[in-house]
């Protein structure tokens, strides 16, 4: 993706939400930084498979108080499959949410989807062998 693209993605994104994007790099490395009061700060490497950078996206802040946080959001971007800009700053906006004074979301999607399927019943069986006659 170029990298003008993903700069529109992060400022839609903040709209969204308390960050606001306040610096965007493409020089030496393509680096978004965000800001949120009270003194959040946080920024994401973008992979560049195009000139071989970084393969997958990384978060990290130079705050001591954010990096705890950013955990959820650096195992998720370590898990299986490729992920998007949106789908990491989702993840990074989640953790965050107790910083930001917002009350936390379960993240049970899982288990919400499952609670709704009803499952299906076992078809009987039918007992093999002799039959009594």
């Amino acid at each position: 993706m170029q990298f003008k693209e993903l700069v529109d993605t992060a400022e839609k994104w903040c709209s969204g939400n308390p960050f606001d994007l306040i610096f965007a790099e493409d020089v030496d490395e393509r680096r978004l930084d965000f800001y949120a009061e009270p003194g959040i700060s946080f920024y994401v490497l973008c992979p560049d498979n195009l000139t071989g950078g970084t393969e997958n996206f990384h978060v990290w802040s130079e705050s001591e108080d954010c990096l705890p946080f950013l955990q959820l959001a650096q195992d998720y971007i370590s898990s299986c499959g490729k992920k998007t800009l949106l789908e990491v700053l989702d993840k990074v906006f989640r953790a965050f949410r107790p910083l930001l004074g917002l009350p936390d979301i379960d993240d049970d999607a899982f288990d919400q989807y499952h609670a709704d399927v009803e499952e299906e019943p076992e078809p009987d069986h039918q007992q093999m062998g002799v039959s009594q006659q």
